[in-house]
């Protein structure tokens, strides 16, 4: 084989961009960014219309929806940070853990290897084999061990920065599509209505994102992503009726 058609393959094959490897945090940042932003403003606008001793203005709206913006967005951001951050110190300690069983355990390790792989249908013949070869590469064996054996899938590979950082933009760049009509529209009723109308904009946008990113059906994405958007937002407009009445 061509080693340079291999290498072509291999890069290409698995090639990826930015969107495709934050992808988990684009999707939660901005859904997450598209209902607590419209949230602050159901809820605002639920209590404007459910009490007719309120009178909401638009830059009180902006005020609190802005400082929500900004403030989740943060949030979420860095505890993306240190949820990644705590993720690879947990798996550094077992793998410290698995480490020391291997070697002063390793009858015990080898036993429990050749049985993850019979219980995945290879043979005891192959699960031996196959056991023996893993064994000589210790890191591979003890990652493989953490991933069958505790559930627990490589972290080291993920920037918590970047992480952080995708989050917190995703939640900034979809949140703020529900505020757009009120910095062009002076009346609170109306502007929550566009509003409304916006975050249902911003949720099939997502859907679209996630589809082609993933390369999901286009309509499943989009209808998953609504559907739940519409359930959190319709919750926060009826809690500020609540809370009005």
């Amino acid at each position: 084989m061509d080693n340079k058609l291999f290498q072509e393959h291999i890069q290409n094959e698995h090639k990826t961009n930015y969107f495709s490897e934050y992808l988990e945090e684009c999707v939660y940042g901005g859904t997450d960014g598209i209902i607590t932003t419209f949230a602050v403003v159901s809820g605002f606008s639920g209590a404007s219309l459910g009490s007719a001793s309120l009178n909401l203005s638009i830059v009180t709206v902006l005020l609190f929806g802005f400082a929500n913006l900004i403030a989740d967005g943060a949030a979420m951001g860095f505890g993306n940070f240190l949820s990644i951050k705590s993720k690879k110190r947990f798996y550094e300690n077992n793998y410290n853990k698995e480490l020391e069983e291997t070697i002063n355990s390793t009858e015990f390790e080898i036993a429990e290897t050749e049985f993850i792989f019979e219980k995945n249908g290879f043979s005891k013949k192959d699960s031996k084999l196959l056991t023996s070869l893993i064994s000589k590469n210790s890191d591979f064996w003890i990652k493989f061990m953490l991933l069958h054996e505790c559930n627990l899938e490589d972290p080291t590979h993920i920037n918590p920065i970047k992480t952080g950082i995708a989050t917190f933009f995703s939640f900034i760049f979809f949140g703020f599509i529900p505020l757009l009509p009120y910095l062009f529209i002076n009346q609170v009723n109306f502007s929550f209505y566009l509003s409304a109308l916006f975050a249902f904009l911003a949720l099939n946008l997502l859907g679209v994102f996630r589809s082609l990113i993933t390369q999901n059906n286009l309509f499943v994405s989009i209808s998953e992503t609504v559907f739940i958007g519409s359930i959190a937002s319709g919750i926060a407009y009826c809690v500020g009726v609540l809370f009005a009445v």
